[in-house]
């Protein structure tokens, strides 16, 4: 069975990134992506619910369809209260993450324990919380999956990642990881972000510090291979669109995306700050009296948050399948709500007019679809059937507005599109 399903979730895979022949570059590129994609991708999802969820106007009777990523953000949609919410994903540890996250907030034996699991993730305790609250409450599929060994794990069990610190692992954290390695090479500790203690010190620790990094020449060097930015879960195709709106300069389009990540906001309100230059969260207990994390998080880590969560869990659904092939099994005009991340910029426009098709014939009057792309404009104009569009309004003036306050920072466009 498990074979099976792990069968199934490679052919998903292949079938929405493989656009060459094997025996070209470009196709030996994609089979590599491939390969890496099928293990654990994103430890913490890289988009920013708060602003998600500003833009699709959730209520009572909303139901919406998410990929799943990280299940960071499919928890956080919880908190504004949905009907519904079915997370689809082609990565079957994304699946396996997203599961267990639900079952925690479900089973765990209270707010604590449930960030000292998911918030800090590096203790021993979290392998004994796991046997006793989850473990006989997880799907055989899920479960297999924790218990079972990868060899990027040097054969240990998967659930003891949530003992040896989640957030370094995945080929997000790895990727943050060797960014971290490649600035201390040049003298420079990115954890000390964390002193600044007002953004004009963000600013003169980016500009002195974290800027001058990207004109080395290993780091230009290494960032001109798209293999790079496969910890980004960048796939060949996306680093295309990505190095596209830098003219070619990936080193540039990078350091443009750490300046706003590190200078936009302040670092006491944007956790995706604090997983890019702390490798986590803040932990438990401030020093001054306080049992609360000491900085900020993503709104389903927060306690205030927690029981809402846990008394809304059992309203998602968990399905390793392609968003296409999902809304092909729904009713017409069902959903009101759909996030497509940053998938589109895989897709080929077949692949793109399939999922619009399904898009627009599961969509209820004033459904709303937001999505992200690593260049700035809208890349459905000309790839997508000009008819089917048509029914469509693009939120050019709300999409902007949204992307300014997206915290996450690294993509160049927000896009809200709602049904005419």
């Amino acid at each position: 069975m498990a074979d099976q399903a792990l069968n199934e979730s490679s052919r998903r895979l292949k079938e929405a990134v493989h656009r060459s022949a094997a025996g070209t570059r470009e196709g030996f590129l994609e089979r590599m992506f491939t390969f890496a994609f099928k293990g654990l991708v994103y430890p913490q999802i890289w988009e920013d619910p708060e602003v998600d969820m500003e833009a699709l106007q959730l209520g009572l009777e909303s139901r919406m369809v998410t990929i799943a990523s990280g299940g960071c953000n499919v928890l956080s949609y919880l908190t504004a209260n949905p009907a519904e919410i079915v997370a689809v994903d082609l990565n079957r540890a994304h699946v396996a993450l997203t599961r267990l996250k639900l079952a925690a907030a479900k089973h765990m034996p209270g707010y604590e324990a449930f960030y000292r699991f998911f918030g800090e993730a590096d203790e021993k305790a979290n392998i004994s919380a796991y046997h006793r609250f989850l473990k006989d409450r997880l799907d055989p599929e899920t479960r297999g999956y924790w218990q079972g060994r990868s060899l990027s794990g040097w054969g240990r069990r998967r659930i003891t990642l949530f003992s040896r610190d989640l957030y370094d692992h995945g080929l997000l954290g790895y990727f943050i990881g060797a960014g971290h390695f490649v600035a201390r090479l040049y003298g420079i500790d990115p954890k000390d972000m964390l002193r600044a203690r007002s953004m004009d010190e963000q600013r003169t620790f980016f500009d002195t510090a974290l800027a001058p990094i990207f004109d080395k020449r290993l780091v230009r060097w290494a960032t001109s291979k798209k293999m790079s930015l496969y910890g980004l879960g960048i796939p060949p195709a996306q680093y295309e669109a990505l190095a596209s709106a830098g003219g070619g300069d990936m080193a540039g389009v990078l350091r443009q995306r750490l300046e706003k990540l590190a200078c936009d906001f302040p670092m006491s309100e944007n956790y995706f700050a604090w997983q890019a230059f702390s490798r986590g969260y803040a932990p438990l207990g401030d020093g001054k009296g306080s049992s609360g994390p000491a900085g900020p998080l993503p709104p389903y880590l927060k306690a205030r948050h927690f029981d809402e969560i846990r008394a809304r869990a059992d309203r998602v659904a968990v399905v390793n399948r392609s968003f296409t092939e999902h809304l092909g099994q729904q009713e017409a005009g069902s959903l009101d709500a759909y996030v497509l991340l940053d998938a589109q910029d895989w897709m080929t426009d077949a692949q793109l007019n399939a999922l619009w098709s399904e898009i627009t014939r599961t969509a209820r009057k004033g459904a709303r679809v937001i999505f992200r792309t690593a260049a700035e404009p809208t890349l459905l104009p000309g790839r997508v059937d000009e008819a089917m569009l048509a029914r469509w309004t693009y939120r050019e003036e709300e999409s902007r507005a949204l992307h300014a306050r997206d915290r996450s920072s690294i993509y160049g466009g927000f896009h809200l599109y709602t049904l005419n």
